[in-house]
């Protein structure tokens, strides 16, 4: 599928604790479909990806801050899990508005795994299908959401995907729902 999603800017909210494989395939698949992505974060520099939540996976160097961007600034919004990476994300106040702020706009927002606990503190689950790694369901349910378990659902503008064994089916829905975004200005060749 390559160039479905050319130009199109992809933000990637992440912080330190990402799960690597849900930050790096995704990526891979979007970027390979023409897509610029970045990852933004509450630091700047890198944030420390895991494996299995338990073993250190290297860095992924951060391109912006989030307080630092706007949804304006992105087609599209990507939430990779890892169980500490959105604990920190939810207790950064920018972070949790530039979810609210995605949601609310219509624009796509994906998030897999522990990711869709953005949600939560964002106060943007209530009346939403939504599905999650298993420890995450009651918190959805408790903010209002109908959980399911399901490989990949979505809902309006947000796709949710329960784990890493989900990815190949997470990735092609994201490919599509990303590709309703309008291309920006620059990619189409207009001034």
């Amino acid at each position: 599928m390559a160039g479905e999603l050319t130009g199109r800017r992809i933000a990637i909210l992440a912080a330190d604790g990402v799960e690597r494989v849900e930050l790096e395939r995704p990526r891979q698949v979007l970027d390979e479909a023409g897509a610029r992505t970045a990852v933004v974060s509450i630091t700047s520099s890198e944030i420390r990806a895991r494996d299995h939540d338990l073993e250190d996976a290297g860095t992924f160097p951060v391109d912006q801050l989030v307080g630092a961007v706007s949804v304006d600034d992105y087609e599209a919004l990507l939430l990779p899990g890892g169980t500490v990476n959105p604990d920190k994300l939810r207790m950064e106040p920018a972070a949790v508005q530039f979810v609210r702020d995605f949601v609310q706009s219509g624009k796509p927002v994906a998030a897999i795994c522990h990711g869709p606990w953005n949600f939560v503190e964002a106060d943007v689950a209530r009346g939403r299908r939504l599905t999650s790694w298993p420890s995450v369901r009651t918190d959805l349910r408790n903010a209002g959401a109908e959980v399911v378990d399901e490989p990949v659902v979505t809902d309006g503008n947000i796709t949710t995907s329960r784990s890493p064994d989900d990815l190949p089916a997470f990735c092609e829905r994201i490919l599509h729902e990303f590709a309703k975004t309008p291309q920006p200005a620059d990619a189409a060749g207009r001034a």
